[in-house]
């Protein structure tokens, strides 16, 4: 599949300066890091939340464990996992488990963890699983300016901490 033409329209729309970097295909942001060889907190998943008002999107270090209980603290929303299959229809031009973290190109809230903001330079999936997106963080942050940033994720080997 490659990069999704949303994906590619709106990198395109915004002047943003980027590479693509293939890697084999994978099966969870963390073997993305693993086979592409970057550093798993230069890597950015989305994780896509719903309740009754719609989806939201939190866009993630993939070393991160989404804080869903801040997050609905934050947003005062009775947020919880989507189910990916309802959400193909949303995401038509992308894998199932590939969102690119810009979910507000296909109209949705998003979140992003401030966290990202510290990597030197940022990839995110393309719309596939063997296509990246790579871009400095200034980049990333000039193409993420809709989303809202807070803090709402940690570390997962700070688990308790």
């Amino acid at each position: 599949m490659s990069i999704s033409p949303t994906v590619q329209q709106c990198l395109n729309n915004s002047g943003i300066k980027y590479e693509i970097v293939r890697h084999p295909h994978s099966h969870s942001s963390s073997e993305t890091a693993e086979t592409a060889h970057i550093p798993g907190d230069h890597l950015a998943k989305t994780i896509v939340l719903e309740d009754e008002l719609g989806y939201v999107a939190a866009v993630v270090p993939s070393t991160h464990h989404l804080r869903l209980a801040k997050l609905r603290a934050q947003t005062g929303r009775r947020l919880a996992l989507a189910k990916e299959s309802d959400i193909r229809e949303t995401f038509k031009d992308c894998e199932v488990g590939a969102i690119p973290p810009m979910c507000t190109a296909y109209g949705m809230t998003t979140l992003m963890d401030e966290s990202l903001a510290t990597a030197p330079d940022i990839y995110f999936e393309a719309g596939d699983h063997e296509t990246l997106v790579h871009l400095q963080t200034d980049e990333f942050m000039r193409l993420m300016e809709q989303a809202e940033k807070t803090r709402f994720s940690h570390h997962k080997q700070s688990i308790g901490h």
